[in-house]
C-alpha cells in the first residue's frame, strides 16, 4: 500500500498512514467493540427476560390470593364420644360457643346440659322448672344469634331460657362461663289461653318485642307478642302479653317459622305445602297464600331460616335442598318464590342448621351425609358421608365456622373440624346475575360490606368491569379524533418554529397530577356540564362546523390579509374562532333550556325517562380524555413525524395534494405507530383511579348510558383494599378485580402488538 502526504501551504506535512490507528490498537477495539455488543446483547436479553419473569410473578402473586375463594370445604373429625341421656330422654337441639369448647344439648324432659367438646365431660346442667304431670309437647329456637329457646307444654303454656356465654381470663387464660337466663321471666308463660297442648312453635325476637307464634292441637293458630317493662327503681321485669288468633289454619302443622321483623309468619304442613300470614299488624293478620315446596307425593322433612330470616331453607323427603324467600312484583304484592336449588341428597332431610354470619347452612340426611350448602353463591361446597356408619340426627355449627358437631339419638357426638372460609363467591355469582334477597329479579350487583351482620355481600365483577370499559370508551371517544388528528396536523402541515411550542406544551401536560384533573372535574366541571346542559351539545355541533366555515372562509379573505399568515401557521386564526363560538354557547345556553326544555334540560331528561347523575360518563370522558390527549399524541406525533421524507416528497411530486399524501402515504406508513398511541392510551384509561375515583360518583350500575356514573374496578380497590380485613373474601375478591384488570390490558396490549407486526408488515413496502 502507498502512502501520500498531504500538504498545504503554510502547514506541516502529515502522512495518511500516520493517522489510521495500527494493526495492534485496531484489533483491541475490535475486542471492544465485542465486549460491548455481548454485554448489549445477553443485557437486552435479560432485560427481557425479567420483564416475563416480573409478569409471571405478578400472576402467580395474584393467583395466591385469588385461588382460595374457589376451594370446596373440607371436613375432618377429630374425636367421638358419649354425652349420657336419660331414659326416654332426646335431644331436642344443639349448640356450640365460640370458641368450640363448650356445647350445650336441650332435652324434652327440661334438661340444659352444658358438656366439654374435648371429651363430652359435664361442664354445666341445669332443669326448666315444670310443674308435675306436665311435659314438652313442642319446641322452637330463635335466630341463633339470640340464643333463644322456647320449650311449649301440654297446658298451653311454656317458658323461654336464653342460653349465654361470659368470657374472663384469670392468670391470663381464657375462661368461657356458660348460663341460662329467662328473658321474659322464669314463670310459665300462657301462650293458649284454652290450656290446649302445643304441637308445633316459633320465636323470635324482633324491635317490638319477643313474637312466640303457636299451633294447638284443636288446630288453632295462634301469636303472641310478649314486651318487658324494666322499673329503673327496683329493677324488677314486667312482662305483658298480647294474644291474636290466626285465621284459616292448615288442617296439620309440622313446623312454624317467624322471621326478625315480626312481619311474615310461615306454616309448613304434612302435604308439602308452606302457608304465608302476614302479620305486620298482628291484630289484622291475614292468610296470603300456600305454595308447594316440594314434588307432589314428597313431604317437607326440615325448614330453617338463613341468616336474616329472610330466605327459607327446604329440605324434602327425596333429599331434595331448595331456597326460597318473599319476592315482590310490580304492583307491590309479595309471594313466595322459589329462588334456587342445590345438589341433591341420597335420603330424606333430617336436620338444617344455619350460620350465624353467613347465607351459608348445614344438612343431615337420612343416610349419614352431610352436606355445606351456601345460598347466594348457589354453591354445594361439600356432600360427603360423615363416615363410620355415623347416623346423625342433630347438628351444631361454630359461631365462626370453624368446627360443627353432630348427634345421634343416643347422644353419641361426633365432632369434626371445617375449613370453609370462603363459601360467600362462585363464579356464578361474580359473572351471572344473582337473585339477591329483596330483590325483584336476578341483577348485577356490587355491594361488598354493610353495617348489619344479616348483610348478603354482593360481589358480581360485572358492573365494575362495565364500569371500567365504559370509563375507558367515552375517555377514548373525546381523545381519540383531538389527539391522533392534532398529531397529524402538528407533524406535517405546521410550521417548525410552531410545533416545537405546541408539541412540548401538550407533552407537559402528561405530567399533571390525574387527581388535580379528578378534583377539577368533580368539583368544577360536573356542576358547569349540569348548569350548562345545552351549551355542552352546542359546542359538540356548533365547533366543528364553525372551524369548517373558518376554513372556507379564509380562501375569500384579501391576498394581503393571507400573505400575512406563514405557512404552517393557519391553526392560529382559529383560536379566536373557538373562544367565540364557546362563549357564545354558554351564553345562550340558559336561553335554549327556557325555550325548548322548560327551564331545565336536566329536569327534562328526568321526565323522559333519561337519568342524570351530576358525575357522570360525561364529565369522566372529558376529564380523563385531557389526561390519555398527551399519551396518544406524542407516540402517533413521532410516528407521523418519522414518515421518510422520500416517500412524501415522492408523492407530490407525482402531483398529489398535500392531503391527498397525506390520506394516501402518511397515515398508512404510520398506521403501526397510530396504532400503538391508541392502544398505549386506553390501558391509561383502562387503568386510571384518581380521575373516576372523584368524577364519577362510584355508583356500580350496568349500562352505558353518558349521563350516569359508573365504578371501574382500580377506583373500587383503591376505594375498599383500605377497609377490608385481610384474607377475608372480600379481600381476595378485590385481588381478583385486580387480576382481571391485569387480563384486561394484558390481552389488549398483546391484540395491539399483533396488530401492530401486521400493520408494519402491510405497509413495509412504502
Amino acid at each position: 500500500m502507498q502512502t501520500s502526504d498531504v500538504s498545504s501551504p503554510g502547514k506541516a506535512q502529515v502522512s495518511v498512514k500516520s493517522l489510521l490507528p495500527s494493526g495492534e490498537k485496531r484489533a483491541r477495539l475490535r475486542r471492544w467493540r465485542g465486549i460491548k455488543d455481548g454485554i448489549s446483547k445477553y443485557g437486552i436479553g435479560l432485560a427481557g427476560i425479567s420483564v416475563v419473569i416480573a409478569l409471571a410473578t405478578i400472576f402467580i402473586y395474584l393467583f395466591s390470593e385469588v385461588g382460595p375463594i374457589f376451594s370446596s370445604a373440607k371436613v375432618e373429625h377429630s374425636q367421638s364420644f358419649q354425652v349420657p341421656l336419660m331414659q326416654n330422654e332426646q335431644v331436642l337441639h344443639s349448640t356450640l360457643e365460640r370458641y368450640n369448647g363448650i356445647g350445650l344439648m336441650a332435652t324434652n324432659q327440661g334438661r340444659l346440659h352444658f358438656f366439654n367438646t374435648l371429651d363430652g365431660s359435664d361442664n354445666k346442667t341445669e332443669y326448666l322448672s315444670l310443674p308435675d304431670e306436665t311435659e314438652i309437647t313442642a319446641f322452637a329456637a330463635g335466630h341463633a344469634r339470640s340464643g333463644l329457646l322456647l320449650f311449649g307444654l301440654n297446658n298451653g303454656k311454656g317458658t323461654v331460657a336464653k342460653h349465654e356465654y361470659d368470657l374472663s381470663y384469670p392468670d391470663d387464660v381464657r375462661l368461657v362461663t356458660p348460663k341460662i337466663t329467662y328473658p321474659l321471666g322464669q314463670d310459665l308463660l300462657v301462650l293458649d289461653e284454652q290450656g290446649m297442648p302445643l304441637k308445633a312453635m316459633a320465636i323470635q325476637e324482633g324491635r317490638n318485642g319477643t313474637g312466640i307464634a303457636v299451633y294447638t292441637a284443636d288446630g288453632r293458630l295462634g301469636l303472641n307478642v310478649f314486651s318487658t317493662r324494666t322499673n329503673f327503681m327496683t329493677g324488677g321485669v314486667t312482662v305483658q302479653r298480647t294474644s291474636y288468633q290466626l285465621p284459616s289454619a292448615p288442617a296439620s302443622v309440622s313446623q312454624i317459622l317467624l322471621d326478625s321483623a315480626l312481619r311474615n309468619m310461615y306454616v309448613a304442613d304434612n302435604e308439602g305445602y308452606i302457608h304465608y300470614y302476614d302479620i305486620v299488624n298482628p291484630s289484622q293478620a291475614f292468610f296470603v297464600e300456600s305454595v308447594r315446596v316440594v314434588e307432589p307425593g314428597q313431604r317437607i322433612t326440615a325448614m330453617e331460616f338463613l341468616n336474616g330470616a329472610v330466605s327459607i331453607i327446604v329440605g324434602s323427603s327425596s333429599g331434595a335442598v331448595s331456597q326460597w324467600f318473599l319476592v315482590r312484583d310490580d304492583n307491590n304484592v309479595s309471594s313466595l318464590t322459589r329462588i334456587r336449588d342445590f345438589q341433591k341428597h341420597p335420603a330424606a332431610i333430617r336436620s338444617i342448621a344455619a350460620e350465624y354470619t353467613r347465607k351459608g347452612f348445614m344438612v343431615l340426611d337420612d343416610a349419614g351425609y352431610i352436606g355445606i350448602h351456601h345460598g347466594t353463591a348457589s354453591r354445594t361446597l361439600l356432600l360427603q358421608s360423615l363416615g363410620n356408619g355415623i347416623t346423625a340426627d342433630k347438628v351444631a355449627i361454630s359461631p365462626i365456622n370453624t368446627a360443627f358437631y353432630v348427634q345421634d339419638t343416643t347422644g353419641k357426638t361426633h365432632f369434626f373440624n371445617k375449613d370453609n372460609a370462603h363459601p360467600d363467591v362462585s363464579f356464578r355469582s361474580l359473572w351471572n346475575q344473582v337473585w339477591y334477597e329483596g330483590r325483584q329479579k336476578p341483577e348485577y350487583v356490587w355491594q361488598a360490606s354493610s353495617g348489619s351482620n344479616e348483610f348478603e355481600p354482593k360481589m358480581s365483577l360485572v358492573p365494575l368491569t362495565i364500569g371500567t370499559l365504559k370509563a375507558a370508551f367515552f375517555a377514548m371517544l373525546f381523545a381519540m379524533p383531538l389527539a391522533i388528528m392534532g398529531a397529524i396536523y402538528t407533524a406535517y402541515f405546521m410550521s417548525p418554529k410552531l410545533r416545537g411550542k405546541v408539541k412540548p406544551t401538550i407533552e407537559i401536560m402528561e405530567a399533571l397530577p390525574t387527581v388535580i384533573l379528578g378534583f377539577l372535574a368533580g368539583l368544577w366541571l360536573a356542576p358547569f356540564i349540569e348548569d350548562n346542559l345545552p351549551a355542552v351539545f352546542s359546542i359538540l355541533i356548533l365547533m366543528p362546523v364553525a372551524m369548517l366555515l373558518m376554513a372556507y372562509a379564509w380562501r375569500f379573505f384579501p391576498a394581503a390579509i393571507r400573505h400575512r399568515v406563514p405557512g404552517g401557521w393557519e391553526a392560529v386564526i382559529l383560536i379566536p374562532v373557538i373562544l367565540l363560538v364557546g362563549w357564545l354557547c354558554v351564553s345562550v345556553s340558559p336561553a335554549i333550556e327556557l325555550a325548548f326544555f322548560d327551564g331545565s334540560m336536566r329536569q327534562w331528561f328526568t321526565e323522559t325517562g333519561i337519568t342524570y347523575d351530576q358525575r357522570n360518563a360525561l364529565v369522566v370522558g372529558i376529564a380523563m380524555g385531557f389526561a390519555v390527549i398527551p399519551t396518544i399524541f406524542s407516540i402517533a406525533e413521532d410516528a407521523v413525524f418519522n414518515v421518510p421524507k422520500h416517500l412524501t416528497q415522492g408523492s407530490l411530486a407525482l402531483g398529489a395534494t398535500p392531503w391527498q399524501t397525506v390520506m394516501g402515504v402518511v397515515i398508512p406508513t404510520a398506521s403501526p405507530g397510530i396504532f400503538s398511541a391508541v392502544m398505549v392510551g386506553f390501558g391509561r384509561a383502562v387503568g386510571e383511579t384518581m380521575i373516576v375515583l372523584m368524577a364519577t360518583g362510584n355508583s356500580p350500575v350496568v349500562n352505558f348510558n353518558i349521563f350516569e356514573g359508573m365504578r371501574t374496578l382500580s377506583a373500587n380497590i383503591a376505594v375498599e383494599l383500605p377497609e377490608t380485613a385481610v384474607g377475608s373474601t372480600h379481600f381476595r375478591v378485590l385481588f381478583l378485580a385486580a387480576l382481571v384488570l391485569f387480563v384486561i390490558t394484558f390481552f389488549a396490549n398483546t391484540l395491539a402488538e399483533v396488530i401492530r407486526q401486521r400493520l408494519r408488515k402491510r405497509y413495509s413496502n412504502l
